[in-house]
This record gives structure tokens, sequence and C-alpha cells, in this order.
């Protein structure tokens, strides 16, 4: 089944953008209701389809790793009012549009594998869904919005009651700006009894939400957030070396773990290399600093691709950097940052010798 799903998808991936629109369409049409759980402008939705359906792809040869990511799905999910029919309207139309587009190919094998891949994702959603007893959303209020330059600005918000969320996890939001157009954002601090949260924003280029975040939030806006997704919650039953790797505002996540360890009174080694292209990108080292020299157990190299200056960084991406003192054995690495960022920093280091068991990273983190 692996094989010929993957084999598959390869076939038909060079028209994804054709795919997803007939997807949608399909869904509308079989559907109607579920038009309302979808924004009007549907060109970030369709991008964000694509991205799970190649990230399930991938993954459904790692049934150990799929079916965690799958039960996060499903719980988040219920923020949207999905409900089970909505999960059948859903797999027709997958199946629908990518029979389409494979044509001839669409065998009966192919379509047995498509089908039987399905019914273990809707599965692991559902069932996930359907025992989650807690909210579905919180709402929060915005109490500081706080612009670093004209793309950044960190944002704090209050929520109604404590988010279970853990440090390193992401959460999804929508904002008044943006009406059901959610982003992933990675709180910056661990859980807090007063329910703050603080949130790192860039705005990327294309961004809907991003852009609205950091040029339109004021103090007093309402968001809703989703539950907690991804898993780069530290083992707090081991004591190896941490290595922590953070490009541009991907130091969110990365500075609510440094907080927790710090919290714990842990004293567990732990080498932070924080990069970005330019100096600006780097807008967390001042703050991090100041916490190394206070904590023995933390180091700190902060490093640009593109420095003119005096900055006392290290030259090259954070692959480079990292990968030059070879295949860090005997270490947790935990990466953040940008899709591209985060592929590229994992390629070079599996190259340079690391395990990937070492490795752990959240898929994703673009608007």
């Amino acid at each position: 089944m692996v094989t010929t799903i993957q084999a598959s998808w390869a076939a038909v991936e060079p028209h994804s953008g054709e795919l997803a629109r007939l997807f949608y369409g399909l869904l509308f049409e079989r559907a109607p209701q579920t038009r309302n759980l979808f924004p009007v402008n549907m060109q970030v939705q369709r991008s964000r389809l694509l991205r799970a359906v190649v990230h399930v792809v991938q993954m459904v040869d790692r049934p150990d790793e799929l079916a965690p990511f799958l039960s996060q799905l499903g719980r988040d999910h219920r923020k949207f009012d999905v409900i089970a029919e909505h999960y059948d309207a859903l797999g027709s139309a997958l199946l629908g549009a990518v029979a389409h587009f494979s044509g001839d190919a669409w065998t009966p094998a192919v379509a047995r594998a498509w089908t039987d891949a399905y019914a273990v994702v809707s599965h692991h959603m559902r069932a996930a869904a359907a025992a989650e007893r807690g909210p579905a959303s919180w709402l929060g209020q915005v109490i500081s919005h706080r612009r670093l330059g004209w793309d950044l600005a960190i944002i704090t918000v209050q929520t109604t009651e404590p988010i279970p969320y853990s440090a390193g996890q992401y959460l999804s939001v929508e904002t008044p700006q943006r009406p059901r157009l959610w982003r992933y954002l990675s709180p910056a601090t661990p859980p807090r009894d007063d329910g703050t949260l603080e949130f790192h924003v860039r705005a990327v280029e294309g961004g809907w939400v991003s852009r609205a975040i950091v040029a339109h939030t004021n103090p007093g806006d309402t968001w809703r957030i989703g539950p907690p997704l991804g898993s780069l919650s530290l083992h707090p039953t081991t004591d190896r070396e941490l290595l922590l790797i953070a490009g541009g505002t991907g130091v969110a996540p990365i500075k609510a773990l440094l907080t927790q360890l710090v919290e714990q009174g842990g004293q567990r080694r732990t080498q932070l290399f924080l990069g970005g292209r330019t100096p600006d990108d780097l807008y967390a080292l001042p703050e991090l600093r100041t916490l190394s020299y206070t904590q023995p157990w933390l180091d700190i190299i902060p490093v640009l691709e593109h420095d003119h200056g005096n900055t006392g960084a290290q030259h090259g991406t954070l692959a480079d950097a990292v990968t030059r003192y070879g295949a860090w054995v005997g270490h947790d690495v935990i990466v953040s940052g940008s899709p591209a960022m985060i592929r590229a920093t994992v390629t070079q280091m599996l190259v340079a010798g690391t395990q990937l068991d070492q490795i752990h990273y959240d898929p994703f983190t673009m608007d």
C-alpha cells in the first residue's frame, strides 16, 4: 500500500494546485454545508491541504509517528465544528480529485490503496475528536502589541483560562482581521497561571494572516485559539545534552523550552545556534544572552548569512554552522524555523552523521 500511494502521489503532484481546487469543488458540491467552515478566500486553505496530504503520504509507512499526528489533527479540527459526516465527504472528494488527475493510472489496486489509507486517517482523527473532553477552542484578548520592525511584532494575549499546552508546542489562532483563516503560532513562554501567551510574528511575503497580525492587531482584540499541537516538548526523564537550532521567529518555542529548563532548575548542558539572514533576525539574542550569563549550562552561538558588521556572529547558514562541529553524537536535537530552513538543516545534519532519531522538528510553521 505504501509504495502504491507514494508512486501515485508522485504522478499527480505536478498538478497539485489544480487538484486542490477540484478537491474543494467536489467537497462543496457533495456537502454544501461544509462551505461555511472555510474562509471566503480559499488560497491559503488550499495550500494547507496540500501540505497535510504530502505530510501524510510521506509518513504512511511510519504508523507509530503518523497516528499521534492524526490524533492531534482530529482534536484540532473540533474548532471547525467538524462532524463525522464531513469526514466521509472529504474522503470522497479527495479520492475523486486524485482519481481525476491520475487518469488511466487510477487502477483498482491504486483506488483500494488510497481508500484503505484514508480509512486509517479518518479513523484516527474521528477517534481522537470523539475522545476529547476539553474545549474545542479558547478565547483570548490582546493585551499588548509591540512592533520590533516593519515586519515583526511581539503580541501578548491573555486567555479566559489557561490552555493546557507544553513548552515547545504550537497553537492555531484566528484573529478578527482574518476570520476563519487560522495561523499556527508557537508561544514563546511555557504555560503561565495567569493565562498569558507571548507570540512572535513575522509578516511573511503573501501571508494574509501574519501581515494582518503585525500591522493591524490592537490591544483589546479577541483571538480564538485552538488546542495545542506539535511534539517539541522536552523529555522529562533524560539528561542528554541538548542542541537547539532556531531560525528567525523559530526562536519562540526555543525560548519557551529554555524558560522551562530554568524554572525546573535543571543543569542539562544546552547549546543554542540562533540564526538569520541579517542582524534584525537576531532580535531575541540580547535577552537570551542575558539568560546565558546566569545559566552556566547554556551556550549561544549567533549565525548570520549576511553580516557586514562586527556582530561576532558566525557566517553562513545554520546548517553550515551546526555541521562544522560534527555529528553531535549523544545530543537531543530540536530544530525550529521556516520549512526551508528545517529541511536544509536536517538534510545537512544527516549527511554529517547525525542520526534521524536524534532530530526533532514540527512540520507546520508557515502562514
